[in-house]
């Protein structure tokens, strides 16, 4: 079993479907599980959808569908102008999408996970349904039927024992299947998703319950850079990485692979390649089982949107464990990643994603507790394997708001 994950630059539009069914084709007839995400800004755009409907701003929620609808019906045509005709399956999709669009959701969450996920449902048909024109049959899976989860929204936890038996039910024999990243659905057939970007983390997830031999990100880089090469200038390919490594670099937020990828891969030792779905002769990179990072080089790692959050009590008293069980409590609650911590004797400062629906609630419930400041619209920088040189050379001309370092690691959070 090899498993394939295609993200959304893969599937951005017809000639990118045209060339994973490509890559698949030349790929031989063995068993292949293909997890896609949505296409190209597919999610933004489910994104804003949700957004309008939770707020009930009725007359934008009618103009975004018709932007997702008419995305993926105008692809078909493009990709295969008789698929257009006969693809009910898709029409199927779309309808389902009118009708979730029209409920009173109790919760953000609930919406979300309800709208969002036919990003991946949509791309995994298409993507389906021109693979069995070009004589290579392929069966498309329902991931909210495979992959069970609880009932976090936005953030779900995989329940491994019943979801590794579901699948390995659900997949036998040597053909290609075509399931969803991203997505899941808990005991009681809710939708959920597992944090965005988590597609990569579906691809483990199936990899893993079916001990596969390895796991392929394709992307539309030649490997794994030591850095952004759009942020960052003289990036270069890393022929190698360890698993320990591989959590670190995800964890610190490296786009290539999602957090929660390399844990379900090191547990079984599944290796995990990244190569390019654009230049297919590039090597790419490896991620296994004591391979250490080669070449050794530090590597660079921007996130933008940032909020630094600083808390103090009203009273000036030190921050204590009670404190920071309340805090944290609150940012599991939302849903809140902590990209950065500092401590004082009278404050703590948080560097977060910034969600714009979620900001307000964590405030919100921060205020009760504590004296609140923040800064949004910040960048924090991250490099691992510093040297006081590149450090020197990643400040120069930002204003630094915070910094923190450690062993092999040196954060800073500037104005962006």
């Amino acid at each position: 079993m090899k498993v394939y994950k295609f993200g959304g630059a893969s599937v951005k539009d017809a000639a990118s479907v045209i060339n994973v069914s490509k890559i698949v084709l030349e790929t031989p007839e063995e068993p292949l599980i293909i997890v896609a995400s949505a296409m190209g800004k597919m999610t933004n755009a489910l994104e804003e959808l949700v957004a309008a409907v939770f707020e009930k701003r009725s007359l934008e929620v009618e103009a975004k569908y018709r932007v997702v609808e008419t995305f993926h019906l105008n692809l078909l045509s493009e990709i295969y102008p008789e698929l257009y005709n006969v693809s009910s399956a898709v029409q199927h999709l779309l309808k389902e999408l009118k009708n979730a669009i029209k409920v009173d959701y109790p919760d953000y969450g609930r919406a979300y996970d309800s709208i969002v996920p036919f990003g991946e449902l949509l791309s995994t048909t298409v993507i389906s349904e021109y693979l069995n024109t070009q004589n290579r049959a392929s069966t498309w899976l329902d991931t909210r039927q495979l992959v069970v989860t609880n009932s976090h929204h936005r953030r779900a936890t995989v329940n491994w024992e019943v979801t590794e038996e579901r699948i390995r039910e659900a997949i036998r024999g040597d053909q290609v299947y075509l399931v969803q990243g991203f997505i899941g659905a808990d005991s009681q057939g809710h939708t959920t998703t597992l944090g965005r970007e988590g597609s990569d983390y579906t691809a483990s997830v199936f990899a893993f319950c079916t001990d596969a031999e390895d796991v392929t990100i394709w992307k539309d880089v030649p490997a794994v850079l030591n850095g952004d090469p759009k942020v960052f200038p003289n990036c270069i390919p890393l022929k190698t990485i360890s698993y320990r490594e591989a959590i670190e670099l995800a964890y610190y937020g490296a786009s290539v692979i999602h957090p929660k990828t390399i844990q379900p891969l090191q547990r079984k030792e599944i290796p995990l390649r990244v190569c390019s779905f654009i230049d297919r002769s590039a090597p790419g990179t490896l991620i296994t089982r004591g391979a250490g990072l080669d070449p050794l080089v530090p590597c660079f790692i921007q996130k933008t949107k940032q909020v630094l959050i600083t808390l103090s009590t009203h009273d000036l008293a030190f921050i204590v464990e009670d404190h920071l069980s309340f805090i944290y409590q609150a940012f599991h609650d939302l849903g809140v990643s902590v990209n950065l911590m500092q401590n004082t004797a009278i404050s703590s400062s948080f560097c977060i994603n910034h969600d714009a629906i979620m900001f307000p609630k964590l405030l919100k419930t921060l205020e009760k507790s504590f004296d609140v400041r923040f800064n949004d619209n910040l960048t924090i920088y991250t490099i691992r394997h510093y040297n006081p040189l590149v450090i020197n050379g990643l400040k120069e001309g930002k204003e630094v708001l915070v910094e923190q370092i450690s062993r092999n690691t040196f954060q800073m959070v500037c104005k962006a």
